[in-house]
């Protein structure tokens, strides 16, 4: 799981609403998905909260593409 902020609104799968700006932890699937829509982008660390980015380029990124075996 990785902890994303969303640039724009997002319903998950269990039908739960997520406003832009919210964090949510999800898989790397879905990750992927929600990048390809335009929902959720690459940052550079100070997330909401103090959150740091953990997305693709992220030096805690362990999804696909990582150096991380």
């Amino acid at each position: 799981m990785v902890y994303v902020m969303l640039q724009s609104d997002w319903t998950d799968g269990n039908g739960v609403s997520h406003l832009a700006g919210d964090s949510v932890d999800v898989d790397a699937a879905t990750l992927a998905a929600l990048q390809a829509q335009g929902i959720v982008s690459e940052q550079s660390g100070g997330g909401k909260d103090g959150t740091e980015w953990v997305g693709p380029g992220s030096t805690n990124w362990v999804g696909p593409g990582s150096n991380t075996p």
